[in-house]
């Protein structure tokens, strides 16, 4: 059992070390690089993953790279792991060692042992208090969630309660397209606990989420990425401001709404309908979900996702009101991402295959939507 545990750590912890932050991916990780030398534009790569780009954390990722490079994990004791753990969190050796039932001297031994296997000192010590150094505190969060995953791995297997299937998910995608749905699922599978939580960042899956809902194409990363359905972009109003609108050109007489964060903008539907694209525009939006909310209440005109205003839509709230005479840009808007794992819990697989299953999406059979990529002049402004 002894050897399994040990197994099991040090596959979770190179595990860590190899995707690190690479998955908890912010915006701003477009910008990054993982060159050797461990500088990037905006981010520094230590062997746990990216850290904002400051000369005190180049220089620690840079030692602790060249150290962790030449050792094997797989040789350090797992006592000195989890030590190193208990004193790191507590700051202070005797801590640790009542926590886990040694000697203050059995801890400073067993820290020192892994300070000179690491080549690193991990510890400023002085006659009244420890703390970690930088390289120290570094090390210490990827070992925590490497014992974390392990934890969650037994209680996978060991506990007879359902685990909670914790899902992050693009904000608007979250109110306008997925809640509406939700009762559904509840009703279908009652005893799936679920747990929701809504960004524009991306998931953190090594101990915070087990499923990620992105609009937008994903970074790179090394997890499973699901095309969900093609999403048409049109003009959408309130029945009472589509009286006023025949045709297309009636558009430079109404109020535009924007959702400065959507990929595809005003400027690019009326490129793609062979329109002058106006100089002005109405309210602007941080949020899909603001901005469909603004047309229903009759503020203007949103070029929005029919499918993120399907239930506006199909309640006649919305309307398009140059329907048949336009082209609307289509594109894939939304991808479902998690990692790749041989193991998951039955309420993954479960909410996985009613997601999919509500978007219409056949990735078992061997089919995915088509993509419909949009030309340089169809993408327009991208915000």
């Amino acid at each position: 059992m002894r050897n399994h545990f040990d197994n099991r750590l040090h596959e979770s912890c190179l595990l860590a070390a190899r995707v690190g932050r690479s998955s908890v991916r912010s915006r701003s990780m477009h910008d990054c690089s993982s060159t050797i030398d461990g500088v990037g534009s905006k981010w520094c790569y230590c062997i746990c993953g990216f850290l904002p780009m400051t000369k005190e954390n180049i220089a620690a990722a840079r030692e602790l790279n060249s150290s962790m490079n030449d050792l094997n994990l797989r040789k350090v004791p797992l006592p000195f792991v989890r030590i190193f753990e208990a004193a790191g969190r507590s700051a202070s050796f005797a801590v640790a060692a009542r926590e886990l039932n040694l000697s203050p001297s059995a801890v400073s031994h067993s820290v020192r042992k892994l300070e000179e296997m690491v080549g690193l000192r991990l510890f400023e010590r002085s006659t009244r208090e420890v703390r970690l150094t930088r390289e120290g505190a570094i090390l210490l969060e990827y070992v925590q969630r490497g014992i974390d995953e392990i934890q969650r791995g037994f209680a996978m297997v060991k506990s007879e309660q359902a685990i909670p299937l914790r899902l992050h998910t693009a904000p608007s995608f979250a109110t306008q397209w997925l809640l509406p749905r939700l009762a559904g699922f509840v009703r279908e599978h009652p005893n799936i606990d679920l747990r929701f939580s809504a960004s524009t960042e991306y998931a953190r899956f090594d101990d915070d989420f087990d499923l990620d809902i992105v609009y937008g194409e994903p970074t790179p990363s090394p997890h499973e990425k699901i095309p969900l359905a093609v999403e048409g972009l049109a003009p959408l109003c309130s029945p009472e401001l589509a009286q006023r609108i025949r045709v297309p050109e009636d558009l430079y007489l109404q109020p535009l709404i924007q959702c400065e964060v959507q990929l595809f903008q005003w400027k690019g539907w009326f490129e793609t309908n062979h329109l002058a694209p106006p100089t002005h525009y109405g309210l602007r939006f941080d949020r899909s979900s603001m901005a469909i909310a603004a047309a229903t209440d009759g503020l203007g005109v949103v070029l929005e996702s029919t499918l993120l205003a399907e239930r506006e839509l199909n309640r006649g709230a919305l309307v398009r009101p140059l329907a048949g005479c336009t082209r609307e840009l289509e594109y894939v808007g939304h991808y479902l991402v998690h990692p790749r794992r041989r193991h998951r819990h039955e309420s993954f697989e479960t909410f996985k295959r009613w997601l999919l299953r509500e978007l219409r999406v056949d990735v078992y059979m061997g089919a995915s939507p088509a993509e419909a990529p949009a030309t340089a002049s169809d993408r327009g402004d991208q915000g």
